[in-house]
Parts: structure tokens; sequence; C-alpha cells
């Protein structure tokens, strides 16, 4: 794995390549990222951004969701996929935001990720875009990139979050996420587009793969079956 100044610069010099990287769920508010990081499960982030007008202009904050009728929570959120267990989702989190926080969301992690349909990867995406804190998300593409690449070393979200936490100050894990999902979507795909990369004299599998860009291939990841139950993000 690289040490803390390689990845530190190979982070700064993708950076460079992937200007002003940044969530591209659209929100104006810490409860809309909430919202719009939980429908994002199993869809695009465009395919967020096309539901989520209509959803937030009939339940603007969490007392209004909170009573939704689930039958119209539904239908608003329908085309993101798995939308009754994304509708549980948002009821219970909303709920649980009014009954605990009088309606607003908390800049804390132990409290995000005890709301209904909420893990840590919504709830560092929530902290770092819409609350100030420190947050870095790892989702598909940073575990594919920061594996690859060599700096991080596990299939395990947590595990990776720290190993990429420890190597840079807090105040860069977020763009630190962004990029690597910006690399991980525009370039360093499952079929990666190597010849375009700025970081490949540094990426280990690059680097092995005696037979080319072909050669590189994605870490080994948890596959699930799906789920009845909301999915935690």
């Amino acid at each position: 794995m690289k040490s803390p100044a390689q990845s530190r610069a190979i982070l700064r010099a993708l950076e460079q390549q992937h200007p002003g990287a940044d969530t591209e769920l659209r929100y104006s508010t810490p409860f809309e990222l909430l919202v719009a990081t939980i429908l994002s499960a199993q869809t695009t982030d465009a395919g967020v951004n096309a539901a989520t007008p209509a959803l937030f202009a009939r339940y603007p904050d969490a007392r209004a969701m909170a009573g939704a009728d689930a039958a119209e929570l539904e239908r608003l959120i329908h085309a993101t996929g798995f939308f009754r267990q994304k509708a549980r989702a948002l009821t219970g989190m909303a709920q649980g935001l009014v009954e605990r926080h009088a309606g607003e969301v908390p800049a804390s992690m132990d409290a995000l990720v005890d709301l209904p349909g909420v893990g840590r990867k919504t709830a560092n995406v929530v902290l770092g875009h819409a609350l100030g804190v420190p947050g870095l998300p790892v989702d598909r593409h940073v575990l594919r990139v920061a594996n690859r690449i060599g700096l991080a070393r596990s299939d395990d979200p947590e595990v990776v979050e720290r190993q990429l936490g420890a190597a840079l100050p807090r105040h860069r894990w977020t763009v630190a996420s962004d990029t690597l999902i910006l690399h991980g979507r525009r370039l360093c795909k499952p079929k990666p587009i190597c010849d375009r990369c700025a970081v490949r004299g540094d990426c280990d599998e690059f680097l092995r793969g005696a037979a080319g860009p072909s050669a590189v291939r994605t870490p080994a990841r948890r596959r699930h079956a799906p789920r009845a139950r909301a999915p935690r993000r």
C-alpha cells in the first residue's frame, strides 16, 4: 500500500485532472441531501436529480415527510428503483429526525447512522457536503480506484475509509472521495481507460499488468443478494 506521502501526491494529481470535484446530487439543505443520498442507492445521480424537484416541493422538510402518504411518496420516487423500500426508509428517517432532533439533520456520524436507512456512506456524504464536518464516503468507485492504485487494501468500505482517512488531513477527506468517485466514473471504470489517467505511472495494477491496460482488474468486493428491507447507504 502507498505511504501517506505517496497517497497525498497521487490524490493531488487526480484533483488536477478532475478539478472542482463535488457531489453531483442537487440539494439546497442538509435534509434534501440526506433524502437524495438515500434515493441514490442502486441508481444514478442523474435519475435522483430528475425525481427530487417534485419530491422536495411536496415534502420540503422532515416534518412534512414524516407524515407522507406511502402511495404518494412511492409514486414520486418510483423512477429511482426499489421505491417501496426507499419510501419506508425516507419516512422512517424523517420520523427519527422529528422525534430525536427536532426535525434537524444532526452533524454527528453516530446520530446519523442511528436513523433508518442511513449508513456510513450516506452519513459521510451529508457531513462532508452539507454540514461542514469532514467525511469520507466510500462507494464502489472509491473501492475500485483506491485498491487498483494502491491507496487502500480491502474490499470492506469501512476499512478503506480508515486507510484513506489515515493518509490524508481531515480537511481533504471529502474532496478526495469526490475525486476518486469522478475518476472511477470517467476513466478508472471496470474496463479502465488507462492511457488518459494522470497517475497510471503510480498505479499498482497498471504497473503489474504485463499485458498492458487490459490486465488491470477490478478488486473483489462483497456482493449481496437483493434484500427486502430498505437499502442503507
